[in-house]
């Protein structure tokens, strides 16, 4: 019966050190999630008038990208705003027509939809609007930046649209850019 006890205790020794390490490994992947969700939330600030925006962790600018704003007649909003969805390789749906992921797609490789229903920042099919004002009121940005922004931000970091050229916004992207003739056309400098 001695050896019969052994076995048995040394079954529940195993069973044990399972359970003990299944608990650890549970707790592992827990505190690995709780830091990852504790990610320091980030803020886009946009400049309408700099055709830029700025992406900001604890206040500081880690990358800007130049963007095309809204035109004229359909005017990006203006104001305080949150990411509420992110969506890789949309389709595009608009008034009986929908374009399936890829190159003709207005919206490009990735969607950040704000909670203003219909806006969003996103890429897009016409690159050269980038620095204009040519949107329908959307942030668009070149492909390959979109999908670089995609990856710094989440659902629930703020957005932060402005209409008029200020302190803030010389803070963040430096000296007016020169402006050609119309308010629509800006200059972008070399290498941004």
């Amino acid at each position: 019966m001695g050896r019969t006890q052994n076995k048995a205790n040394e079954g529940w020794v195993l069973a044990a050190v399972l359970v003990l390490s299944g608990f650890a490994l549970g707790q592992a992947k827990e505190a690995a999630n709780d830091a990852k969700s504790a990610r320091t939330r980030r803020q886009i600030v946009v400049s309408i008038p700099d055709r830029k925006l700025a992406v900001l962790e604890n206040g500081m600018v880690i990358r800007v990208f130049p963007v095309a704003v809204g035109a004229a007649v359909s005017p990006s909003p203006v104001g305080q705003f949150e990411i509420v969805t992110r969506l890789a390789n949309p389709t595009y749906y608009h008034a009986g027509v929908v374009v399936p992921p890829g190159s003709g797609n207005p919206v490009g490789p990735r969607w950040i939809g704000l909670n203003q229903k219909g806006y969003g920042i996103h890429g897009t099919n016409q690159p050269r609007s980038i620095g204009h004002a040519e949107s329908h009121g959307c942030i668009r940005l070149r492909n390959h930046q979109i999908e670089e922004l995609y990856e710094m931000v989440r659902v629930g970091d703020t957005v932060e649209i402005r209409a008029e050229r200020d302190e803030r916004t010389a803070q963040l992207f430096g000296e007016a850019t020169e402006t050609v003739a119309s308010a629509t056309n800006v200059t972008i400098a070399a290498g941004q």
